[in-house]
Parts: C-alpha cells; sequence; structure tokens
C-alpha cells in the first residue's frame, strides 16, 4: 500500500523548517563554537580540519566566520606541509643553450673571460689558483713547503683547469658539420656513455654513465657528437640534474627532432665519502622532450632498450 504524496502545505513546512535552521546556523556566534574534529569544511584551498557545533543553552546571535578564517592545510607529500616550492622564487632562466651569442652554452659570470683569455693570461690565473691551493694546504695544517706537496698547488691548478675545460668549448664547434640530412624515422640510441664532473656543492666527483637517444625529424646527427655534448657538459662545474637536461636541450637545438631523451645515472662522492656515506647508492635522473615527454609507448620503447 503506497503512501499519498504529501501535501503542498506539508512541503511549504519542511522547507519552512529548513530555512530556519540554515538562519540558526548563519546567526550562531563565533564564541558558541567548539572544535569537535570529526569532519572537514571543503574550499578551493583545501580542506578545513575543523568542525563547529553550537552550544546548548546560548542565543545565537553572531554570525558564523567565514571557512577562511580557519587555518587551511594542503596535503602533499606525507604529512601536511606547504606546497612545494612556495618559498622558492621562480627565475627566469634560458630556455634553450645554443642561442648564447658566444655558443657556449648557459655560460657561467667569467666564462667569456676564460675562453677569450691569451696565454699569458692563463698562466696567470693558474699561478692564481696554485696560491689559492697553497693557501688551502696550510689551512689543513699542512706544510706546503715539504717534499710530497711542493708541487702540488701548481699540479692541482692544472688539473682543475682540465676537469672543467667545458667552460672553453662552443657547442657550435663541437658539432660543427656533422648533421646530415637522412630519411629515417626511428630511434636512435647511444648508451653506456662515460660521463665524470664536478660536484658544484662540494667540488668532489660524481661518475656514471649517460643514455641518449632521439628521434629524427629529417636530420641526423654524428654519433661521436653525442658523447662529445655529454662530456662538454660534464666537464663544468654541475648537479647531475642541470646537466641531463642540458645534454636533452643541446640535442634538441642541433638538429630540431621530434622528441630527445637523456637518461643518466651517477655514484657521487659528496654522498660516499662524507655526509651520509652510503657507498653504492646510485642518483638516476632524466629528461624527457618532444614525443618522449607525450607519448608514452615511445618513451616505454626507450627504457626498455637501454637496460637490455
Amino acid at each position: 500500500m503506497s503512501l499519498p504524496p504529501p501535501s503542498d502545505n506539508t512541503a511549504h513546512d519542511l522547507i519552512s523548517e529548513s530555512l530556519k535552521r540554515l538562519r540558526l546556523k548563519e546567526q550562531t556566534p563565533t564564541s558558541l563554537v567548539e572544535t569537535t574534529g570529526r569532519s572537514h569544511i571543503n574550499t578551493d584551498a583545501g580542506t578545513v580540519g575543523t568542525d563547529v557545533s553550537i552550544k546548548h543553552g546560548q542565543e545565537a546571535n553572531e554570525p558564523l566566520p567565514s571557512p577562511s578564517a580557519f587555518p587551511v592545510f594542503v596535503r602533499e607529500g606525507y604529512g601536511f606541509r606547504p606546497a612545494s616550492g612556495s618559498a622558492t622564487p621562480a627565475i627566469a632562466a634560458p630556455s634553450t643553450p645554443l642561442p648564447d651569442p658566444n655558443g657556449l652554452g648557459w655560460p657561467a659570470k667569467s666564462t667569456v673571460l676564460r675562453l677569450n683569455a691569451t696565454p699569458e693570461e692563463r698562466e696567470a690565473r693558474e699561478e692564481k689558483l696554485a696560491g689559492a691551493v697553497r693557501t688551502i694546504l696550510e689551512c689543513l695544517g699542512e706544510d706546503p713547503d715539504r717534499e710530497g706537496l711542493l708541487r702540488t698547488p701548481s699540479r692541482y691548478a692544472k688539473a682543475l683547469m682540465f676537469l672543467t675545460k667545458g667552460y672553453e668549448e662552443r657547442l657550435t664547434d663541437i658539432i660543427n658539420d656533422a648533421v646530415f640530412a637522412e630519411d629515417h624515422d626511428e630511434m636512435v640510441i647511444v648508451r653506456d656513455i662515460d660521463i665524470a664532473s664536478l660536484c658544484e656543492h662540494h667540488l668532489v666527483p660524481f661518475t656514471g654513465k649517460v643514455a641518449i637517444a632521439y628521434i629524427p625529424n629529417k636530420l641526423v646527427l654524428g654519433l661521436s657528437k653525442l658523447a662529445r655534448i655529454a662530456e662538454t657538459f660534464s666537464r663544468r662545474l654541475q648537479v647531475q640534474e642541470r646537466l641531463t637536461k642540458q645534454i636533452a636541450i643541446a640535442v634538441e637545438e642541433a638538429i630540431k627532432p621530434r622528441g630527445v631523451a637523456v637518461v643518466m645515472e651517477a655514484t657521487h662522492l659528496c654522498m660516499t665519502m662524507r655526509g651520509v656515506q652510503k657507498p653504492g647508492a646510485i642518483t638516476t635522473t632524466s629528461c624527457m622532450l618532444g614525443c618522449f615527454r607525450t607519448q608514452q609507448k615511445t618513451r616505454e620503447e626507450f627504457l626498455t632498450l637501454i637496460k637490455r
């Protein structure tokens, strides 16, 4: 037996009662609100983890605070914390390395001076660096004049200039004319390229291997040039994340392929010899551009091939 539909008066009474409850809630004062912690108020910025309830026996003559009056927490990662990057100002950086007028690719403050230095200026630079190394030895408690360390400052100065010779190399000279027109539209991969660089935070080495892949767009690059590009950028003070991206963008600017992918695995002595001291820890970074970023199957094919 079905119930008869409610009359218009009954529906009107229900609506009126709901409106009365809504007005009562809006007029509840903040002093009459207690926290229960059992429910949440949803806002555009996140979830407010508080509840409000009216205390019994009190008059409702003050409006409730707006949701923005409560502290808003955004859940990101583990626990509650501000959104990533909120404390780091956005700094505009060059979008590509090759358009630099000197062809250096992200040159540092004094890179052009070193690039254009005369033989006399180079010698003076090494002597200045050797003097700084001698000061370091003295600060360490050593005797720079003893036999084993007598020539160490000059040796280290020359070694450091070699380890950072990437500051003196132009990408345009490295690539040279090794760009060829070729009707090939399948993936090209050069993997297991050994790299060695200096961590810019502690000036200690990190070493590893890099795999570089691209899908040509009517132009191919000489295979040795991929290794040369990796060598040039690794012979600078680096962090692995930036080194990976610089290699990828340099290849992209050189031949404008349909996509570029770079994966690097390295061991950092700043993690094994000092600090956390975890020998064997391997850091992996990647940079995917073009179709490697937008097409999952292309990216998976690349990742599969480099692990064979």
